[in-house]
């Protein structure tokens, strides 16, 4: 397997760590739960771990504008889905933008490892 695939796939595992550990985040009720403060920094540690694998074929600023752009909208999604927090407009077509964003680095940036 091509290791820009795997960096790739590391990534993956990445945002859904992150979203993971956001998720046991909120679950904590502000660090007052002891099972979900353990999910929640496992999650976290499990994150920056495959970040760092995917730093090995994918540029920093890259990979950390993927991670933290997915993981934006995917946590609003948890966030509205399990947590009932409706988004305004204002708050979606900010996350659209952020979506945007990302969307132009991965069709245009020479800087993407393809």
């Amino acid at each position: 397997m091509s290791p820009v695939l795997m960096a790739y796939g590391a990534l993956a595992l990445a945002i859904v760590c992150e979203v993971a550990g956001t998720t046991f985040l909120q679950k904590s009720e502000q660090f007052t739960r002891p099972g979900p403060i353990l999910l929640m920094v496992l999650f976290y540690a499990g994150s920056f771990y495959f970040l760092a694998q995917a730093l090995k074929a994918v540029p920093l600023g890259i990979a950390y504008a993927v991670w933290a752009g997915v993981g934006i909208v995917l946590t609003a999604v948890i966030g509205a889905v399990i947590f009932r927090q409706m988004l305004d407009a204002a708050a979606i077509l900010g996350i659209g933008l952020i979506v945007a964003g990302v969307v132009v680095i991965q069709i245009f940036s020479k800087s993407v490892t393809h």
